[in-house]
């Protein structure tokens, strides 16, 4: 019976599933048949035991195999003398705990990790080119040029280092990019940035490594940065592999270098009032610039940003509420994105799945900035493929006031905010204030 109404809690999707029971011996009888059904479902399975606290993982029981555990990253315990109660909640408070006589242990005031896992869109088609799409495209509409507004801020960056060149008999900013692995995606992105910084006098330095490099070698490049006085800035370019942990990497940048703005000290300013981080991450930072040059307010608008990643979704949200917006937060455990998201003024979608903003998810007059940037197939394409956004484009110029095509919208400002940033470093370096 208890495994019957588990699977049934399981088939509803991302629910959470609350096993009261009091050994983790009745714990296993129990999941042993259901654990892959829930796992499939991406349910969050929370086991109450009464020795949960001093059994470990490793020694569930034999009906249960540590491995298979293993899988299902989201389990939690916690003690009670009630046994064999399965329940669904979504979510369980601790006032609600503390009501029906179970006391908490060990729940993580973070919340639990699970991971992000978008549905996707079964019905996706083949895109024309985006040039056909932005010529069919009402008048009304304003298709937010981030390719040209990217030039302008380029064109500024540029008179700014010659200022500050002249002013320091030649000293010129610098960028340094650390690369590890030989992936093409990587390495296109590494060099146009380093083309960026040539057009605007920055000068960018290049660490190549292996792609079997140890975490070690890797933070000793960026030690050797971190105290070079002609670096101002430094890069490590993403995703690293898998052995390597990309937080320590990321840490391990002098937070006065840290032009990405990853590091904890920019990322936590940024989410305080009345406090400066010395770095802004440069997507959500252009995301932000490109409503401003196109002169959309910010102020007391509705906004929802689509997707909640550390690199843009999370820091675009707190800067969207440093302009006074009000802000909502929409993810894969979110049960009625499209409603959330109709009630918005300004959409930034940063959730990295094609066309998953349709046309009735817009609200008429609404903003969309679309930050995605996908691969799907087109057999009418010259490679097989064409790049989309987050957002049907066609579905969603029916709706919005303005917004950016992909390409040649958000992907732009993400280099131009890097040269910023890296300019800005400099001139504290330099002591130079602005103008």
């Amino acid at each position: 019976m208890r495994a019957i109404l588990l699977r049934r809690a399981a088939s509803a999707a991302r629910v959470d599933v609350l096993l009261y029971t009091q050994s983790f011996a009745r714990t296993g009888e129990i999941l042993s048949s259901s654990l892959l059904h829930v796992k499939q479902m991406h349910a969050r399975c929370i086991c109450f035991a009464e020795s949960a606290v001093k059994v470990p993982h490793a020694s569930v029981t034999p009906s249960v195999h540590a491995g298979n555990l293993a899988h299902y990253k989201c389990t939690r315990s916690y003690a009670s003398d009630t046994d064999a109660y399965l329940s669904l909640v979504r979510p369980l408070s601790s006032n609600k705990l503390s009501s029906i006589g179970f006391h908490r242990v060990g729940i993580p005031i973070l919340g639990v990790d699970s991971p992000e896992i978008w549905t996707h869109h079964k019905d996706l088609r083949p895109c024309q080119a985006i040039l056909d799409e932005v010529s069919k495209v009402e008048p009304s509409v304003i298709l937010i040029d981030g390719k040209l507004i990217a030039e302008r801020i380029k064109q500024e960056v540029a008179e700014e280092v010659a200022r500050v060149k002249s002013q320091t008999a030649g000293k010129v900013p610098g960028l340094a990019m650390v690369l590890v692995g030989l992936r093409e995606d990587a390495k296109t992105y590494v060099w146009s940035k380093k083309k960026a910084c040539k057009e605007v006098g920055i000068e960018s330095f290049e660490e190549n490594l292996p792609e079997d490099s140890s975490e070690e070698e890797v933070v000793n490049v960026v030690g050797k940065f971190n105290d070079d006085p002609s670096v101002h800035g430094i890069l490590v370019q993403l995703p690293l592999p898998k052995h390597i942990n990309e937080e320590r990497v990321l840490a391990a940048v002098n937070v006065e270098k840290d032009v990405d703005g990853f590091h904890p000290l920019n990322i936590g300013k940024l989410a305080m009032q009345g406090r400066s981080p010395l770095f802004v991450p440069c997507t959500p930072r252009g995301c932000i610039e490109l409503l401003l040059r196109s002169n959309i307010d910010i102020k007391g608008k509705h906004a929802v940003v689509i997707g909640r990643s550390n690199i843009v979704g999370t820091p675009a949200a707190m800067l969207l509420q440093q302009h006074q917006a009000t802000v909502s937060v929409v993810h894969s455990y979110t049960p009625n994105p499209a409603e959330i998201t109709n009630r918005a003024d300004i959409v930034i979608a940063a959730a990295g799945v094609a066309h998953l903003v349709r046309g009735d998810w817009i609200k008429p007059g609404a903003v969309v900035i679309d930050v995605g940037i996908n691969l799907i197939e087109d057999p009418s394409a010259k490679k097989g493929y064409r790049l989309v956004g987050d957002v049907c484009f066609k579905e969603a110029v029916t709706k919005a006031s303005a917004i950016t095509p992909v390409p040649g919208g958000v992907g732009p400002m993400t280099i131009a905010m890097l040269l910023c940033n890296t300019l800005e470093s400099a001139k504290r370096a330099f002591g130079i204030s602005d103008q």
